[in-house]
C-alpha cells in the first residue's frame, strides 16, 4: 500500500485520517501542521501520495501543493477542504491536485479517492 503524509492544521481531523488509511493498510510516514511545514515533510520523506488541507495558517495547501508540484511535478496530493470551497477545490485542481476530500469526510470517501489517485 501507500506511504502517506498527512498534512492538516487540525490534529482532530489528522488523527481521523491516519485511522482510515491505516484500517486501509497505508502506512502514514509523516503529518505536518501547514504547508511550509508539509513541502519541508515531502523532501525529506518522499511520500506516494499527500493529503493537504485547504485552510491552514501559515502557508495554505493551494500554496503548499504548488510548491511539492515545483519540486516534483509528478507528486500526487489530494486536498482536503470544508463544504462551500467550490472555487477553492477548482484552483486546487487546475494547479494539479488530484482529487479532493470535503469535510466532514466519511471513511468509504477517503479511501475510494485515495485509492482513485494512486491509479
Amino acid at each position: 500500500m501507500a506511504r502517506i503524509l498527512i498534512v492538516d492544521d487540525s490534529a482532530v481531523s489528522r488523527k481521523k485520517l491516519r485511522m482510515i488509511l491505516e484500517a486501509a493498510k497505508h502506512e502514514i510516514i509523516g503529518e505536518a501542521g501547514d504547508g511550509f511545514e508539509g513541502l519541508q515533510k515531502y523532501e525529506e520523506l518522499i511520500p506516494d501520495l499527500v493529503t493537504m488541507d485547504i485552510t491552514m495558517p501559515k502557508v495554505d495547501g493551494i500554496t503548499g501543493l504548488k510548491d511539492i508540484l515545483k519540486l516534483n511535478p509528478t507528486a500526487r496530493v489530494v486536498m482536503v477542504t470544508a463544504l462551500g470551497k467550490g472555487s477553492t477545490i477548482l484552483e486546487a485542481l487546475d494547479a494539479g491536485a488530484k482529487n479532493y476530500i470535503t469535510k466532514p469526510f466519511s471513511e468509504d470517501t477517503v479511501i475510494h479517492t485515495i485509492a482513485k489517485a494512486l491509479e
